[in-house]
């Protein structure tokens, strides 16, 4: 998938699904993948569980959509983001959406974006259900934002910082992913360039980022696992870079 910092993004956060105080996190994340053009969000501001958001839509000069409860029982403010949604992307303006909501009832809604040619990007908490997750380009959870990046142990090798309860362990599943995704790319030596195998293993799991792993970047995360993956950083002539690449350990 490709996310050039570039893209023009709408930003739409339902309110009653998101707590503000991740909203500087949530932005600067944003940030980093595009110029967000469009920032609304969505709520009945008359009543008080939204309360909280009303300074920091001041701070970061984000639109306040009012969109009053009319029955009981039914999401209002769903529909109004859904339609604002379906208006920005026949305008045109924008290269991808950011839809941030732990709610599934954007899951269509993301699908039909993605269906018209839009980067899709999702952001929500951890109780996400997994279609909505799925139906993004990319989902990050809003819980890794601002975790601190990780330590070098005593023997000099990467590893997270002290376990919080927001880090998922690496497990046996997860190992066997980045092994499957280094085969579906590897080159007849079985190396891959990791940038590629990244990419992929996002195009897989959506929610892939190495901070749920309590990790900063993919790099380090891969060096983690030494013991089933062997790492070739390779210096491009007459520059500072270095590719990496990797391979499955026999």
């Amino acid at each position: 998938m490709r996310l050039p910092n570039d893209l023009q993004l709408a930003v739409l956060i339902d309110a009653d699904n998101i707590p503000y105080a991740n909203i500087k996190g949530m932005l600067d994340e944003i940030s980093k993948m595009g110029i967000p053009t469009i920032k609304r969000i969505y709520g009945d501001w008359t009543k008080p569980t939204v309360a909280g958001w009303k300074p920091a839509l001041l701070e970061h000069a984000i639109t306040p959509i009012q969109q009053y409860s009319y029955t009981t029982g039914k999401n209002a403010t769903d529909s109004a983001m859904i339609i604002d949604a379906m208006d920005i992307l026949h305008d045109n303006k924008v290269d991808g959406f950011c839809l941030v909501s732990s709610d599934s009832d954007f899951t269509r809604l993301a699908t039909r974006l993605r269906e018209s040619g839009k980067v899709v990007i999702g952001l929500g908490e951890k109780k996400t259900p997994k279609p909505f997750i799925v139906a993004c380009d990319k989902f990050i959870y809003i819980e890794i934002l601002g975790i601190p990046t990780p330590v070098k142990s005593k023997t000099g090798t990467n590893k997270p910082d002290e376990p919080k309860g927001d880090i998922e362990p690496i497990n046996q599943k997860f190992i066997n992913l980045i092994k499957a995704s280094i085969e579906d790319i590897a080159d007849d030596q079985g190396w891959a360039f990791l940038a590629e195998v990244g990419a992929l293993i996002i195009k897989k799991r959506p929610d892939f980022d190495p901070r749920n792993y309590g990790f900063s970047k993919l790099t380090p995360l891969i060096k983690s696992l030494h013991k089933d993956i062997e790492v070739d950083e390779r210096e491009v002539e007459k520059t500072r870079i270095k590719h990496i690449y990797v391979r499955i350990k026999s």
